[in-house]
């Protein structure tokens, strides 16, 4: 399956974006989904992931209450709304998706994620 996320940009600190995450090739309704988020010279970091169902999301500690990670199945898509963003949110945002279908959550590692987008620049600045 190939992702394409997109919807990043240039946004004032405080300010909102809507990141997209698309499957194509097939779809990604049975597989969990996560996006994570690389700064310049920081290693890959867990951002917030949805259980394949929609009925379980997680969220790191930093976005908590900021962030919302949302999936509309029937259109092959993931969403990141990011409220109240912060210079320190500033990033290349990845989409990713477990291989493993039906699975029963939704992990913050790395390793987990089998399939990966191109990745979109989110920049807040202060």
């Amino acid at each position: 399956v190939q992702l394409q996320a997109s919807g990043g940009g240039l946004v004032q600190a405080g300010g909102s974006l809507r990141l997209s995450c698309a499957a194509s090739g097939r779809t990604f309704s049975s597989n969990a989904v996560a996006w994570f988020r690389q700064a310049p010279g920081k290693e890959r970091e867990f951002v917030s992931a949805i259980m394949w169902n929609g009925g379980s999301t997680y969220y790191a500690d930093s976005v908590k209450g900021r962030f919302t990670i949302s999936r509309d199945n029937a259109k092959n898509a993931v969403y990141l709304q990011m409220n109240s963003l912060k210079p320190e949110d500033t990033a290349v945002y990845y989409c990713a998706a477990n291989a493993m279908a039906y699975y029963t959550g939704a992990s913050s590692r790395v390793k987990d994620y089998a399939y990966w987008g191109q990745g979109t620049q989110v920049t807040v600045s202060s």
